[in-house]
Order: C-alpha cells, then structure tokens, then sequence
C-alpha cells in the first residue's frame, strides 16, 4: 500500500525556495481557516493547482449565500418564513430549509461554472473558465475549476455540511 510522505518529508525534498513557498502558502489556508491546509498547500505546490484561489472562491460562497441562514435574523425579509413561523414552524427547521436550498444553489453553481459550457450549446457557441488572477487581477492562465469537489471541505463548521441534513 502506497503511503504519501508526512509534510515534514514532502518539505524535506523541495528546493528551499519552493519549501518557503509551501509553508507561507500552508500558512495562508490555516489563517482562512481551511482544515487541512498543509494539504492544500502541497497540492498547490506539487500538482499546479490554483488552490488558494479554489479555496478563496468556495469559502465566500460559504460566508455570502450559505452561512447567511444560520442566523434567525435571515428570516425577518422572508414573508413565506415569517408565515412558518406564525403558523408554529420551529424557526430553526425553517433557517435549516434555507440553509439547505442555498446550499443546493450553490452546488448546481459551481457544478454549472465547473461544466464549461451549456450542455444544450449548439457547436459554436461560447463557453466559460474561471481563471485565477494575481493580486493585480491579471490572468495567470491557471484554471479554477473542480468546484464541486471541494465544497464541503470549506465549511467552516468543519462539518463538510452534514449539519444541513439533520
């Protein structure tokens, strides 16, 4: 059975510059809050993978449409929730719908910008990539994509979402 070498080990084998680019870069997951970013940070460095910039993308959709609905006050613009609650809704299984249906959105988006093109797109027509930039937002030819893969490794909680089906 294949073993892959600890991070200690892996860093042991990489030139020192690249060694100081994976421990900076492990130390910019940690400071997002990614759970194992010391893996993150080896795929970046070993596979070519704009990681940081997955990472970055999935964890503002976490903070700006999912996380949104873990807090009651959400509900107070929704009538059809409010009318829940009225009606004797618990307002947690109420903020646990929304939560879910963000949730769901949020998957079939990325699933979408992952796919490329419209599946119904006729020969021709254009497609989509997003790319990583620099600080500068110059394109730096790197492909964001694989979304989808990665989307419960951003949550915060640290559940990976198994909290939205409870």
């Amino acid at each position: 059975m294949f073993s892959w070498p600890t991070w200690g080990e892996w860093l042991a084998t990489l030139p020192p510059d690249v060694r100081d680019s994976a421990v900076s870069l492990a130390e910019r997951f940690k400071e997002l809050g990614a759970q194992d970013p010391e893996e993150w940070a080896r795929s970046e460095i070993s596979e070519n993978i704009p990681q940081l910039a997955r990472f970055m993308v999935l964890r503002a959709l976490w903070r700006e449409v999912i996380s949104p609905w873990m807090d009651a006050s959400a509900l107070s613009d929704v009538a059809a929730a409010q009318r829940l609650i009225d009606a004797g809704a618990d307002p947690h299984d109420v903020l646990l719908v929304a939560r879910a249906g963000a949730y769901e959105a949020v998957v079939a988006a990325v699933c979408v910008l992952d796919e490329g093109r419209d599946p119904d797109a006729r020969e021709g027509d254009p497609g989509w990539h997003l790319i990583e930039t620099d600080a500068d937002c110059n394109p730096t030819g790197r492909e964001v994509g694989g979304l989808h893969e990665s989307l419960g490794e951003t949550d915060r909680s640290g559940d990976e979402d198994a909290d939205l089906w409870q």
